[in-house]
């Protein structure tokens, strides 16, 4: 049995950061690092030849990298973008998961974990660095209190699946543990972001998440 590769597409104006990030994820086995690049443009080009499954971008590279990233999400809905960053902006973090990213992580990251948190992305599963998941719930509580009849929209099956979302599964997870299909389950899923009025699975969980903090 082969296993599937998966191919990466990196973004980054800093040369020797982006080498390092491209040496780390192509020595590992199921992963290929299919191009590099450092700007908006190169992102655009190479992500529309290469059709990758999986691009990481730079968040503040010449161009924008929340503007790429909206502009491929558009083209390629079937990438997964992952967010690689310095700045811990909350605001920089919400553009980046409305224009479409699946995951925000901080520069400095050691090897292991870009690794894990890359293949756990390509599998589905969404993450955002944990300290900076806190900022956004902190702050987004703060600006706009939680509507709990925005949660009442949901009847008691979507309410369960907002809940394993919450806990990070991915659409299989759910779909096994509720002995139901996954296109059942991405069919809830739709209803769910519609009913929350979010546009991706991030915001959803986030939202869930809120709501309980605000119990």
């Amino acid at each position: 049995m082969t296993t599937e590769i998966t191919r990466i597409l990196v973004i980054d104006d800093h040369p020797l950061l982006r080498e390092g990030v491209c040496s780390t994820l192509d020595s590992v086995d199921d992963f290929e690092v299919v191009g590099q690049g450092g700007s908006f443009s190169d992102a655009i080009k190479m992500a529309h030849e290469l059709v990758p499954d999986t691009i990481l971008l730079d968040i503040s590279m010449p161009g924008g990298g929340v503007e790429a990233a909206r502009e491929i999400h558009q083209a390629l809905p079937a990438s997964s973008l992952i967010m690689l960053t310095a700045s811990e902006d909350e605001k920089n973090v919400m553009s980046a998961l409305q224009a479409g990213a699946k995951a925000y992580i901080l520069k400095g990251i050691g090897g292991k974990e870009l690794v894990n948190i890359v293949r756990k992305v390509s599998a589905g599963e969404t993450f955002i660095t944990p300290s900076l998941a806190t900022n956004i719930l902190v702050h987004s509580y703060n600006d706009e209190p939680p509507q709990p009849d925005v949660m009442e929209k949901l009847n008691n099956r979507e309410s369960t699946i907002l809940k394993a979302l919450e806990r990070g599964l991915t659409n299989k997870q759910i779909a096994d543990e509720l002995f139901l299909s996954e296109k059942t389950i991405k069919h809830y899923m739709t209803n769910i972001l519609q009913k929350l009025q979010v546009k991706n699975r991030v915001e959803a969980a986030l939202i869930a998440q809120k709501m309980h903090h605000g119990d």
